[in-house]
C-alpha cells in the first residue's frame, strides 16, 4: 500500500506543478501561500502543524516564499524573538492570478481519482487533519472542498 499511494500522491502533485508552472511556484509553496492566507498572520510552527510538515521541509520552502518575495516575516513583541509571516502584495497578487490553474489542477486531480477516490480522498485527510484546522481556499465557499 505504501508503493501505491505514493505513486498516487506524485501523480497528484505531478498534476498540480504542471498547471502552476506558468506562475514559476510549485505545489507545496502554493500550498502555503493559501494557508497563510487563511490565517495571517501566522507563525512557522502553526503552519507547521496544520499542513503536517517537518521543521526541515517547511523551513526550505519558506525560504523560497521569503526570497521570492511572496511572505515576509514581521517584527512582533517586545522582545522581538517573535516573526509572524504574511503574505505580501506580490504573494496576494500570485495567489489570485494563480487560481484559474489550481482549479484547472483540482478538476484534473478529481477526474484521475473519480468520484469515490476524491471521497475517500477527502475523509481520509480529514481525520487525519484537526477540525478545527480543515481550511477551503479563501476564494472558495466553504462547501467546496481544497
Amino acid at each position: 500500500m505504501l508503493i501505491r499511494t505514493r505513486l498516487i500522491a506524485r501523480a497528484i502533485t505531478g498534476i498540480y506543478d504542471e498547471k502552476l508552472r506558468p506562475f514559476k511556484i510549485g505545489s507545496a509553496p502554493f500550498g502555503v501561500l493559501v494557508v497563510i492566507c487563511q490565517i495571517e498572520p501566522t507563525t512557522r510552527a502553526e503552519i507547521g502543524r496544520i499542513l503536517h510538515l517537518d521543521r526541515s521541509t517547511l523551513t526550505r520552502t519558506l525560504k523560497e516564499m521569503l526570497s521570492e518575495g511572496w511572505a515576509e516575516e514581521i517584527k512582533d513583541g517586545a522582545d522581538g524573538r517573535s516573526r509572524p509571516i504574511v503574505l505580501t502584495k506580490a504573494g496576494r497578487d500570485l495567489l489570485y492570478r494563480a487560481v484559474p490553474a489550481w482549479q484547472a489542477a483540482q478538476d484534473q486531480a478529481k477526474a484521475l481519482l473519480g468520484e469515490d477516490g476524491v471521497i475517500a480522498v477527502m475523509d481520509t485527510a480529514s481525520h487525519i487533519m484537526n477540525p478545527t484546522t480543515s481550511l477551503s481556499a479563501p476564494w472558495q465557499s466553504r462547501s467546496q472542498t481544497f
